[in-house]
């Protein structure tokens, strides 16, 4: 791995001039900041950030805190938030708590420790006290505590729009899948949906699982069918469950969406790629994270906010697991 010192060597310059050149501080002859940037390009080099910030007082470094990667849903927000540091030339470091407490405590002190300018947290604790103790800007992205900057979907408006969908499509015997109970984000989304329920001439239950996980998907998906075997509509509490119930559902050998519809909710990529593909509720993950990034750093440049609790719309996909209805 090169060093600034080879860098030096390579451009015939000393160290003291790379560093004027990487800092942007001092002068330093368009000439020579010409060799020494061919120089870095050439080696390879890149800067240490942590030291840079120490040096200049102000850090590049954004932390990002998600709960689960292997929920394709987060990896979209991610791409929205590092697509717009990077447009800025920040830099992006990352944590996966996988919805440990533990973890994500771990992460954020490691944020700490680098000198982070600013965090954005997709947490299922934004009540925690470290959060609110911090010296740097936080912003919340779909997670949203009261009061705090944040980026989330809007939630309820999406469960109504599923139930709707689900009755346009003559599900008489419906199921309603309610997200983890500690997720606000799981019980918009679930209450917006039970409010449109509640007022139509249709039988439904209801699941709660406890996690947005594959595993506890594939196991709900099975209880459904062990518990309500005539269901003919079912509203998901996001994408991941609705394709364990699609699959338990043609391992049954019913016919979607003729015998049960489904909907999903979050319509991360591998949702179309589904047969039938899936119908769904889209919240747009990628331009949330952008919202996210584009909010952290006007804090941090202590820019004027028009506001700090941004609320996102959500829409309706349809694809082939609902029917066309009436």
């Amino acid at each position: 791995m090169a060093t600034i010192k080879d860098v030096a060597g390579a451009a015939g310059v000393s160290v003291a001039t790379v560093s004027r050149v990487l800092n942007d501080n001092g002068y330093v002859h368009e000439e020579t900041r010409t060799r020494v940037t061919a120089a870095m390009e050439k080696l390879n080099y890149y800067p240490n950030e942590v030291a840079r910030s120490l040096y200049k007082r102000e850090s590049r470094l954004i932390g990002l805190l998600l709960p689960d990667i292997t929920n394709p849903f987060f990896p979209q927000l991610a791409r929205g938030v590092e697509d717009e540091l990077q447009r800025e030339g920040y830099r992006l470091i990352f944590g996966n708590s996988d919805e440990h407490l533990e973890k994500e405590l771990e992460y954020l002190q490691t944020f700490k420790q680098n000198q982070v300018a600013g965090m954005i947290a997709a947490t299922n604790y934004p009540d925690l006290a470290e959060y609110s103790g911090m010296e740097q800007p936080v912003v919340f992205l779909d997670r949203t505590p009261e009061g705090a900057p944040s980026v989330y979907s809007d939630g309820r408006t999406g469960g109504k729009i599923a139930a709707e969908e689900i009755l346009r499509g003559n599900s008489k015997c419906i199921t309603l899948f309610k997200g983890p109970a500690h997720l606000p984000t799981a019980q918009e989304r679930f209450s917006g949906a039970l409010d449109v329920l509640r007022h139509a001439d249709v039988n439904f239950q209801i699941i709660t699982t406890a996690s947005f996980s594959f595993k506890d998907a594939q196991t709900s998906a099975k209880e459904l069918f062990a518990a309500y075997p005539n269901t003919d509509g079912v509203i998901a509490s996001n994408d991941i469950v609705a394709a364990a119930v699609l699959h338990e559902a043609l391992q049954q050998e019913k016919r979607v969406p003729e015998d049960i519809q489904i909907i999903g909710y979050d319509d991360i990529p591998q949702s179309e790629l589904l047969f039938p593909p899936l119908s769904t509720i889209r919240q747009p993950a990628y331009d949330m994270g952008k919202e996210a990034a584009k909010l952290l750093l006007n804090i941090i440049k202590k820019q004027p906010l028009k506001e700090t609790a941004i609320q996102m719309p959500v829409t309706f996909i349809k694809r082939k697991t609902t029917r066309k209805g009436d």
